[in-house]
């Protein structure tokens, strides 16, 4: 973006040198004052372009802060919860992948479990939990996370 600015403002100054050139030799005119206005406009846009592509950054920046806070919010959620049900290190892993969307069959392989093993460890969080699903687990978290406004 940095560069499509720089690029429009030679451009920009290119049109008002050339301008100022034709003035010094030929004077005045309609065409010249036409030209000398789209040359002006031209860098109006340019100035304007560069605040925008400025607050746009900054807002970026501003989205990937909060990103980054929400992320470690929820991580300290996460690990709160697990800790006030009195989640086995195993059972926590197995309910981490629960909450990243893993069904039973992508937890047995990613743990190097059996689907039976994985399916009642998730029972059993699911209990610790007070809940009766994947689903339910899910929009436990996400209940304590997103404020519906008044």
């Amino acid at each position: 973006m940095t560069i499509l600015v720089a690029l429009q403002a030679l451009a920009a100054t290119f049109f008002l040198v050339d301008l100022a050139g034709d003035v010094s030799s030929e004077g005045g005119g309609t065409h010249l004052m036409i030209e000398g206005l789209a040359a002006i406009a031209l860098l109006i846009a340019v100035v304007l372009g560069a605040i925008q592509v400025r607050d746009l950054i900054a807002a970026a920046r501003r989205d990937e802060t909060a990103v980054a806070a929400a992320s470690g919010a929820l991580g300290d959620l996460i690990r709160l919860r697990f800790e006030e049900w009195r989640l086995t290190p195993a059972e926590a892993d197995v309910a981490l992948f629960a909450l990243k969307g893993c069904d039973v069959g992508e937890i047995a392989g990613l743990r190097g479990s059996a689907s039976g093993t994985v399916r009642a460890q998730l029972a059993r969080i699911y209990a610790k939990a007070g809940v009766e699903s994947q689903t339910g687990l899910i929009a436990l978290f996400l209940d304590e996370l997103v404020a519906l406004p008044d």
